[in-house]
């Protein structure tokens, strides 16, 4: 059985309470707003022990932040580099990978996440306007 913190404790309630990954500073400011009394820097340590316990999850945006979840299935997402917009997609074709990959090497994998850069139709229906309008 996994020993947490008291402050691992709430960080997982709060995540629990999410619809969405939130950036460990979102997560820092909705904790002090409900009374609790833990510092930024303890949060991210808390996320980084219960990431390594394949208790949260945490995927990088394009911009460089860390947003953190609760761990799902699996996460895969379409996004756009241009408006950051993000449509996330159910179609899977790691699944018998992910087993092998488990079964060679035993390999703990807790989840995966695959991602997919471009642009969404209305950033290339913006790329177009400007294009047409340069030429």
């Amino acid at each position: 059985m996994v020993r947490r913190t008291r402050n691992q404790d709430k960080i997982l309630t709060a995540l629990k309470g999410q619809d969405q990954p939130i950036s460990a500073q979102e997560l820092y400011m909705q904790l002090r707003q409900a009374g609790h009394s833990m510092g930024l820097a303890t949060v991210y340590r808390s996320l980084d022990a219960l990431k390594l316990e394949g208790a949260v999850q945490m995927r990088t945006l394009p911009s460089g932040e860390s947003v953190y979840s609760l761990p799902q299935e699996d996460r895969h997402h379409l996004t756009c580099l241009q408006c950051g917009n993000t449509i996330a997609i159910d179609e899977c074709p790691v699944h018998d990978l992910e087993r092998q990959l488990n079964q060679a090497h035993k390999f703990k994998i807790f989840y995966h996440t695959l991602e997919f850069f471009g642009l969404c139709p209305q950033c290339q229906g913006q790329m177009a306007v400007v294009e047409s309008s340069v030429t």
